[in-house]
């Protein structure tokens, strides 16, 4: 019977349970490391590091290890393995585990090439080592900020020789020139005398043209609409949309097209 030594102190129970009862299958079948290893195709070195519980073994090793050893259901110890395989992936255990060092053998075998850790944990720690990476650059990031904002705070020595710091007034909030208030017109076309008028002014004679504001340009607009030349919005502002328009009637009407709302063109307009 192999002289098996003590498992690590730190070994997660579960981890400890699993390979208890894998040393004692191998004991029972009488089998050496390598007659084990050329049984189930894994190599000598990974048979040590299962049964001294430095590498958690695959599943596959797992049963191939119980029906060499004489088990019709290899069931049980299965089982165990799944609930090994929740203890060595716990924090606790990965934090208890040891660093990197020089392969401890069992007493019974020889030595032989090293098997891969299993993929499950090997990304386990390569996600704990990114994590740890980015914790550190996040934190020599906000060093730098802190850093950098102390040397723009410090102040020039005071007449008594102790510094100051210096910091720049607020500015005042700027006062804001609230904007007029926009005048909303309302188009009422109604004919009044065989003239037609729309509510906001009764002008004949009034010339608005390219710029101007107000209730004549709005009265325009309203009657423009009413003729079927669009001026865009009803807001008394003569700007371009208007300008195309009276255009538009000036040219239908057989008038000078100037773009200017003069006496010929409010005649147009009204009648």
């Amino acid at each position: 019977m192999s002289r098996w030594k003590h498992l690590p102190a730190e070994l997660d129970p579960r981890v400890r349970q699993l390979v208890i009862r894998m040393r004692r299958l191998k004991d029972h079948g009488g089998l050496s490391i390598r007659q084990l290893a050329a049984k189930t195709g894994y190599s000598p070195k990974s048979w040590e590091r299962y049964l001294s519980g430095r590498t958690l073994p695959p599943p596959e090793a797992v049963e191939a290890l119980a029906r060499i050893a004489g088990e019709a259901d290899p069931t049980r110890l299965l089982a165990l393995h799944e609930v090994a395989a929740e203890g060595w992936a716990s924090p606790r255990h990965l934090a208890a585990e040891p660093g990197p060092g020089p392969d401890v053998e069992l007493l019974s075998a020889g030595s032989a090439a090293n098997s891969p850790a299993p993929p499950g944990r090997s990304l386990l720690i390569a996600l704990i080592a990114g994590a740890v990476t980015l914790v550190l650059a996040v934190s020599s990031a906000v060093l730098i900020t802190v850093r950098i904002m102390d040397d723009n705070n410090d102040g020039a020595p005071n007449a008594g020789g102790s510094a100051t710091t210096s910091t720049a007034p607020l500015a005042a909030p700027a006062t804001l020139t609230p904007a007029p208030p926009q005048l909303s017109y309302t188009c009422r076309p109604k004919r009044v005398d065989g003239l037609w008028y729309a509510g906001n002014s009764r002008t004949r004679e009034d010339v608005v043209a390219y710029g101007n504001k107000g209730v004549e340009v709005a009265e325009a607009q309203c009657l423009l609409r009413r003729a079927g030349f669009s001026p865009g919005g009803i807001d008394g502002d003569f700007g371009p949309l208007t300008l195309g328009a009276v255009r538009a009637l000036q040219q239908h009407a057989g008038l000078r097209v100037d773009g200017m709302v003069g006496p010929q063109t409010w005649k147009a307009l009204r009648r």
